[in-house]
């Protein structure tokens, strides 16, 4: 990957929690549209990667660029408005409120703007629109996710961190995640996928980091994150 044309560049990223030294030295660049497969057993630093590109811990070294703004150290609502949305893990609706509510607290812009982030939401994902006036707390695990993501997509991302989307769900439901995920690519979003089916992540990413210990203990093209490298680093955690 180049940098000339990366949307996203971090250099040399570093993360403390006190004392601890939770990443360090962590380099990669992300091009437009592209997907990434961030991948690591527990506490390898996979989730702090995300928190630190979103702005919810603060980096103690290294660079962070978006579509060439060092946006390291800005605020999350700062972060978001530059165009990269980070989803966490667990899923980030408002279960009491209907799809469509949960759709019109994504966004504060005026109202006939929000009607047209809308409908262009409800566009990718057609499912919420059947679903609309459904309480959100009803939905399925998967289509919770998709509406998580349907919320970020309003705000019309240029990258968006899937982190753990699929976690807890039925194998059905994980289905949905990926399909909502691919949806999104479809539509010029960037994606970074922290994912615990690597041969999933993998089907789906063009290029991948293996993380260890809070350093990139492996980066390369998906296709050459083969089953002895992922076992040497992963162990078991290669199921789909």
């Amino acid at each position: 990957m180049t940098t000339t044309s990366a949307l996203l560049s971090v250099r040399d990223l570093g993360v403390r929690y006190g004392t601890a030294q939770a990443l360090q030295s962590v380099t990669f660049d992300l091009l437009p549209n592209s997907a990434l497969a961030v991948l690591g057993p527990n506490g390898s630093g996979k989730s702090t990667l995300a928190r630190a590109l979103s702005g919810l811990v603060a980096p103690a070294a290294g660079t962070i660029e978006l579509d060439g703004r060092d946006i390291g150290g800005l605020t999350p609502e700062a972060i978001r408005r530059a165009g990269l949305v980070h989803l966490p893990e667990g899923r980030g609706v408002f279960p009491t409120l209907t799809v469509l509510e949960n759709l019109r607290m994504a966004t504060a812009v005026d109202r006939r703007q929000r009607a047209a982030a809308i409908d262009r939401a409800l566009e990718i994902f057609p499912v919420l629109r059947e679903r609309q006036r459904q309480a959100a707390g009803t939905l399925s695990g998967g289509e919770q996710q998709m509406l998580s993501l349907a919320r970020a997509l309003m705000v019309e991302p240029r990258l968006v961190i899937a982190d753990e989307m699929s976690l807890g769900l039925a194998p059905k439901m994980v289905d949905i995640v990926f399909e909502s995920l691919q949806r999104a690519r479809s539509a010029g979003v960037a994606v970074i996928m922290i994912e615990q089916f690597a041969s999933r992540a993998l089907a789906f990413a063009d290029h991948c980091l293996v993380m260890q210990r809070g350093r990139v203990a492996w980066a390369g093209a998906t296709e050459q994150a083969g089953d002895e490298l992922l076992r040497r680093y992963l162990g078991d955690a290669t199921a789909a």
